[in-house]
């Protein structure tokens, strides 16, 4: 039962916070509806909403760079000189000893839906392969099954959901068999949330009882991996690395030896992957080095003229773009939560559905309010070391964002045809090609054949000779 003297401290806290509207429906409500309320109201840090409001709502928070400023250094995809080389050997055969300890987790986060390209369903039931038309979940589940088979080990799962598809997802998962893991070795769980706001620091409601609510971005996933018994399932486990990606990248190479191995042998404590921009303006974070520190620095934040800037072979100085590619230590995890860290919040301008003053639903035509998240790539400046292994894009990134043109779904799927013809004819296999070099054939390897490119000269001889316009799948 709510007590009036309860009630009369409710209203007392948002009056001081200029959010007493958000009890203007009270006399309509029931009971429970009026707990509910409550509920929603008291999760809420109003500790910090006056600073939240004045420094990210009304007007967007100043991302200073600091004065020590400079291009981030990374290893390269390949070993430049005789000491690399060796040092790539022993990370290689470091990385594998890890994975086959059963050391190293998948950790994605997939709390998206597929909406942006006419999807009603999570981002990670989008089908996207080639030829058998696999799900991204489905991909991702064979590469852990074939990643456990190749190294005789278990590789548990670890996916963040948002509020929005955690059940969605659950259904999914079950409904599919687990893609034939184990449902114990598959961890689902779900992210935080913030509150909405308008332009004038007053938090929506979604209905007279519910606050509105977005998920709080990928970096709440270093937090949601503590709160929901995540990261404590991983130490029973065993479990000393989490491998981190997004849900949208099917070429992901999610144990990648070299990676996990050259982050142990430098001892960091969250490590990153990057590829070399296509052009100064692509829109993603750059890597920088920050006061000494790795940091990612949005590609709006970054100035006109370090954006452009060019060494004198003409590549950029500032040209190691993220891919939301990491390695994290779990006691990295467990040590930012056990002293009560946040990650900086970055606003986002959208059109949020809500109620207005009268209660009268409002699906906004323009964008209306504001959004925050936090991204997980702040947390690279407060890791004691962090390092940078370079990619190559066309093995490791084509993420599914937009519904034609550039990161799509038709890109993604010519790059995964376009790998898998590389694979192939490095192995010596002869691959049809259009003019213009173009693959001329639909092709797909499953990753119950082939993990990497080293995999397929093994099986040469199940592969049929390849004929213009054919369409072959390898499993």
């Amino acid at each position: 039962m709510i007590t009036k003297k309860a009630l009369e401290n409710i209203k007392k806290l948002l009056k001081k916070h200029n959010q007493s509207h958000l009890l203007a429906f009270w006399e309509q409500l029931n009971t429970a509806q009026r707990q509910n309320l409550l509920a929603q109201i008291e999760e809420l840090d109003f500790s910090k909403m006056d600073d939240l409001v004045a420094n990210h709502i009304k007007k967007p928070a100043f991302s200073a760079i600091g004065a020590d400023f400079a291009p981030a250094r990374s290893y390269s995809p390949n070993p430049a000189d005789a000491e690399q080389k060796h040092k790539y050997a022993q990370a290689g055969e470091l990385g594998r000893e890890l994975i086959s300890a059963g050391k190293v987790a998948a950790f994605i986060v997939a709390g998206g839906q597929g909406t942006r390209f006419g999807f009603d369903s999570p981002k990670g039931n989008f089908p996207i392969s080639p030829v058998k038309n696999k799900t991204l979940f489905r991909i991702f589940a064979e590469t852990i099954a074939a990643v456990s088979e190749k190294y005789q080990t278990i590789c548990p799962w670890y996916i963040m959901t948002s509020p929005l598809n955690y059940a969605q997802t659950k259904e999914i998962f079950s409904s599919n068999n687990y893609y034939g893991l184990r449902e114990s070795d598959i961890f689902i769980f779900q992210q935080g949330t913030l509150p909405n706001f308008s332009f004038d620091g007053k938090i929506l409601l979604a209905d007279k009882d519910k606050i509105s609510c977005s998920p709080d971005g990928h970096g709440g996933s270093l937090k949601a991996l503590y709160q929901s018994g995540a990261l404590e399932d991983m130490k029973k486990r065993g479990v000393e690395f989490a491998s981190y990606f997004q849900v949208d990248n099917p070429l992901i190479n999610i144990f990648d030896p070299l990676f996990i191995g050259l982050h142990a042998l430098d001892e960091a404590e969250m490590s990153s992957k990057a590829v070399v921009k296509t052009e100064p303006k692509e829109k993603v974070g750059v890597f920088c080095l920050v006061d000494g520190k790795v940091t990612v620095i949005e590609y709006s934040d970054l100035p006109e003229e370090l954006t452009e800037k060019r060494n004198p072979d003409g590549s950029l100085v500032f040209g190691l773009g993220s891919i939301a590619i990491h390695i994290i230590d779990c006691t990295f995890v467990e040590k930012l939560n056990a002293r009560g860290f946040s990650l900086p919040l970055h606003r986002a301008i959208k059109k949020i559905p809500h109620i207005d003053e009268k209660g009268r639903p409002v699906e906004p035509a323009e964008p209306n309010g504001i959004k925050l998240e936090s991204f997980v790539f702040d947390a690279l400046p407060l890791a004691s070391k962090s390092i940078i292994l370079q990619t190559l894009r066309s093995e490791e990134f084509s993420p599914v964002k937009n519904p034609t043109g550039p990161d799509s779904a038709e890109t993604a799927k010519e790059m995964m045809i376009a790998r898998a013809a590389g694979w192939l004819e490095s192995a010596g296999v002869t691959v049809p090609r259009k003019p213009g070099d173009s693959v001329d054939a639909t092709l797909e390897i499953a990753p119950s054949f082939a993990l990497e490119k080293d995999d397929i000269k093994a099986k040469l001889n199940q592969i049929p000779e390849i004929k213009p316009n054919d369409k072959l799948y390898l499993a």
